[in-house]
């Protein structure tokens, strides 16, 4: 299991990430608690490796991303035993090397899918654990700018703001569920466990997160970090704000994000 209870996800996230990004991931990271994550362990697109040290640090054995420029920051984050820059599609491990993978939020970005789920299944044990988190057709769908806009009839302006914020977001799969799933057991892999999070308020505070958050962006060009004054006297109010919502049960039907567990069969 994942021995985390006692941090408090949410102020390790937004304490050092754009506040709409951390809520985000202080929901996934809790999500972890309950799933046994055995060794060896490989996150597939550590990215900037924030997630893995803050969610289950010392876990990882080894991660990959194709960025070197993220690669640097997981080194100093201590995110991983060893970190490798590596394309999904052609991992450099042995086959069936892996008792757990876990990719979070990543593979929603990745182009070409298919590919990387067989790499995946190569390098995993029978019976191992894949784990993944991905947006589903309802983040699409719950934008509420493009939700606003339909209602008032201006629905090719609702389709070009959906298609537009799915660019910026870099998502090449925002699919249904019913098509996740068609993919991954097409790929060989056993859904033990899945279920929708981020309900449509919790989308609206992404959405307008990545407006209301460009002051972020530019502190982390200038200064290499996102927040620059880390303390609970500057966070106070967005924290409370964040945690009334991050309190309540994420899990929805109507959820803009799928959780998915499963094992190779």
């Amino acid at each position: 299991m994942v021995e985390n209870k006692q941090k408090d996800l949410l102020w390790e996230n937004i304490s050092s990430l754009p506040y709409f990004r951390g809520f985000l991931r202080a929901v996934e990271g809790r999500y972890y608690h309950d799933i046994s994550l055995d060794s060896p362990l490989l996150d597939l697109g550590i990215g900037d490796g924030h997630f893995s040290a803050t969610t289950f640090p010392g876990a990882v054995d080894f991660g990959i991303d194709p960025s070197y420029k993220s690669l640097q920051e997981a080194y100093s984050y201590h995110a991983g035993r060893a970190l490798c820059a590596a394309n999904g599609d052609r991992l450099p491990f042995p086959d069936a090397y892996f008792s757990t993978v876990v990719s979070n939020s990543v593979v929603e970005h990745i182009p070409d899918l298919d590919e990387v789920l067989i790499e995946v299944r190569r390098v995993l044990k029978k019976d191992g654990a894949f784990i993944i988190c991905v947006p589903n057709d309802q983040f699409t769908r719950n934008l509420s700018i493009a939700r606003l806009l339909n209602a008032i009839h201006l629905r090719s302006l609702a389709v070009w703001y959906q298609r537009i914020f799915n660019k910026i977001s870099r998502h090449y799969h925002p699919d249904s569920v019913e098509i996740w799933q068609q993919n991954l057991r097409q790929a060989g892999f056993q859904i033990i466990k899945t279920w929708n999070y981020f309900p449509p308020k919790s989308l609206a505070i992404l959405e307008w997160g990545h407006f209301f958050g460009i002051p972020a962006w530019f502190n982390k060009q200038l200064f290499r970090r996102w927040i620059l004054f880390p303390k609970m006297w500057n966070l106070r109010p967005v924290y409370q704000w964040l945690n009334a919502h991050y309190q309540t049960d994420q899990t929805a039907q109507d959820g803009a994000y799928s959780f998915f567990i499963m094992k190779n069969a």
